[in-house]
């Protein structure tokens, strides 16, 4: 049993040296991850049993949309925060509810963990067009991208 946990807290430690958070300035203190998760679609209910709080929440989210400089890439949205420090939203497209894959390289669309009314709210662009969020149904398959807030991490370290 000690050697099945010791090797667990190894894993879970080489995981998170890989994860690289990027701070772009952003008033809320939320680091985001500087890639999508590996697999390219999670329905909702994956993607918060997968990630819990990990997932943007829909104010950052917005927080993304009017804080940062958005500029098209060719196949994505390099995200610029107030600080200068970026990340790049690749447009990997989205899953329908029925498994077909639409619109790769020119539709980007991201989950928020925020329900409204039994519907999801998410992030999505077009090539080259505007940012958007908006509601919709949880079955669809769409990209995650995870946050960190260092606010809070600060407030609790605090606290001890």
């Amino acid at each position: 049993m000690k050697k099945i946990l010791f090797f667990s807290l190894i894993c879970l430690m080489a995981l998170s040296v890989n994860a690289q958070w990027v701070d772009l300035g952003l008033p809320s203190g939320t680091l985001w991850k500087d890639k999508n998760e590996k697999r390219e679609f999670y329905t909702y209910k994956q993607a918060v049993n997968k990630f819990g709080k990990r997932l943007p929440t829909k104010e950052q989210l917005e927080e993304l949309v009017t804080k940062c400089q958005w500029t098209w890439m060719g196949c994505g949205y390099k995200v610029v925060g107030p600080n200068g420090q970026s990340i790049y939203l690749p447009a990997a497209g989205y899953r329908s509810c029925d498994g077909g894959v639409n619109y790769v390289n020119s539709y980007g669309d991201y989950w928020s963990s925020t329900l409204f009314s039994g519907f999801a709210w998410r992030l999505f662009f077009f090539s080259g067009g505007a940012v958007h969020m908006n509601n919709s149904d949880q079955c669809y398959g769409r990209s995650v991208r995870l946050v960190k807030n260092m606010a809070c991490a600060r407030k609790s370290a605090g606290r001890n």
